[in-house]
Parts: structure tokens; sequence; C-alpha cells
């Protein structure tokens, strides 16, 4: 059996595009339904962070390349998603349309932006810690777990000043790297509490279709239908992403190929650091 999987926000864009029917489709669609032209990386009567269009970038790419693949291969047996890969991972199970997975993700973004202007956030990126050592520092610093990659790849989210303390004690304690990363809002944390309402009302403004395709939450590892989409889309923005968990379990349904559907190759990386720890 084989999982599509959809990552998160990508740290970066291209300079190249396709030129393809598909693209210019998937490009007109982000033009429309988020204001934002891919092939300048430019909004259009509209004003975002940077983040946002990295956001909005990772969504458009993602649906794209899952174009691209619907037409060399059978469709995939589960979906697996990755923090904001939710969004083009619903497309691809039929639970949305793709122009409201692209305007979910402009929306969304924009909402959690807004926190950044009261406050100055940031991400952390610790490769080499195990699990426990590191919940310590984020709790000596008031920083929180966002995401469990692997055993030893973790992400951290709070504020800058918090975050730039914890990853010097990450780096005193033994980590290989830990850097900081500037970014809108503390994604996957509890502090996002702040803005439940607001996100309530976005994400209770789409009407949800059955998933057509097994689709794997990275919070319990479940399976989401139509009613659960809702409720999963608030509550993932609050807790941390398990990504281990969720290939472990995923594996353990089955699961032999894997084909990351987007920019990058993270989620390829942290299989292989799983497969050669589960070899051992």
């Amino acid at each position: 059996m084989n999982c599509f999987m959809f990552p998160g926000q990508p740290l970066s864009h291209g300079t190249e595009w396709p030129d393809d029917p598909d693209f210019k489709a998937i490009a007109d669609m982000t033009r429309r339904r988020a204001f934002f032209d891919l092939e300048t990386f430019s909004w259009v009567g509209a004003v975002g962070t940077d983040n946002v269009k990295l956001q909005l970038f990772g969504t458009a790419m993602s649906l794209y390349r899952f174009r691209v693949l619907r037409r060399e291969r059978p469709l995939p047996d589960f979906v697996a998603e990755h923090s904001m890969g939710i969004y083009p991972a619903l497309a691809a199970c039929g639970s949305l349309p793709e122009e409201a997975a692209l305007e979910m993700t402009f929306r969304v973004g924009t909402c959690l932006a807004r926190m950044g202007e009261r406050c100055s956030y940031a991400l952390g990126c610790v490769v080499g810690l195990p699990r426990e050592p590191l919940l310590a520092i984020a709790e000596n610093h008031g920083v929180y777990m966002a995401n469990y990659n692997t055993s030893r790849h973790f992400l951290l989210s709070g504020e800058r000043s918090a975050m730039e303390a914890a990853m010097a004690e990450a780096l005193a304690t033994g980590a290989f790297s830990a850097r900081t990363f500037p970014c809108d809002t503390p994604l996957h944390t509890p502090l996002i509490g702040e803005i439940d309402g607001e996100l309530r009302g976005i994400f209770n403004h789409y009407r949800y279709g059955e998933p057509r395709t097994r689709l794997m939450d990275h919070i319990n590892q479940d399976y989401l239908g139509a009613a659960d989409v809702a409720p999963f889309l608030r509550e993932e923005l609050q807790r941390p992403v398990f990504w281990e968990k969720s290939y472990r379990a995923l594996r353990a349904a089955g699961v032999t190929s894997f084909v990351e559907v987007g920019m990058g190759d993270s989620l390829k990386k942290y299989n292989r650091w799983i497969d050669g720890e589960l070899r051992s």
C-alpha cells in the first residue's frame, strides 16, 4: 500500500516555475482566491507577511504536485499530513475543493499573522537531543514543543527572546544543531487559543466532504471523517505535530511506499531517520 505525504510550510521558494496547464490553473486559483501571484511572489490587491506567502506557496505547489502524480500513478491508499499540509491534503482526499484549500490557507495565515503584530515569535529547530532533556529546556524557558519529527529532531515554538535562550541551552546540553527562525505566530502551541474564536469562524465557514482516501491526523493517528475536520483544524494549530508516531502507525497499517507531495524532501528525511532506528 502507498501513502501520499503533504508537508507543511516550506522555508524558501523556488525561482523556476512549471510551464504546463496544471500549474497555470493552480496559479490562477491562487491569484483569485488568495490574492497572491506565485510567479512574481507578490500580493495582488492584498498585503500579507512573508510567512503567509510561503504558506500559500506550499499549499499551491502541493496541489500542483498532486495533480501531476494522480496522472502518473494510482490514487494513494492513505494520505498523511504535517502541520499546514492539512489544507492541500483535504483537497487531495476530496474533502475540500482546491480553491477552498487555497482560500483557507490565506485566511488562516492572515489570522495567525495578526498575533505577530503584538509580540515577536520564533521557531527553534533542535537536532541531536532526545525528547526528555529538550522538554525540560522548553519548560525552563517558557516555550513549547511543536513538532516531534523523529526521536532527535524537534521543533519548538514560542516568544523569540525565550526561544533564543532555549536554543543556547540546547547547544550547551549537547545538541548537534539548534537554530532559530522568526515566525508570525507560535504555531502548534496553546498560545494560539488567544485567537480560537476567529479560527472557529474560519473553519466553520466551509462544508467538508467525506474523505475518499484514508486521511490520518498527526495528533492521535486517527482517520478523519467529514464531521471531524473542522474541530481538528482548530485543535491541530494548538497542539504538537507527532510525525514519528504517524509514520510508525502508517507502517503498522501496511504502508510500504511513501511519496512526498510538495516542495522539498523533509518528510522523506524524517522517515529515513525513523527507519534507521527501527532497523537498529
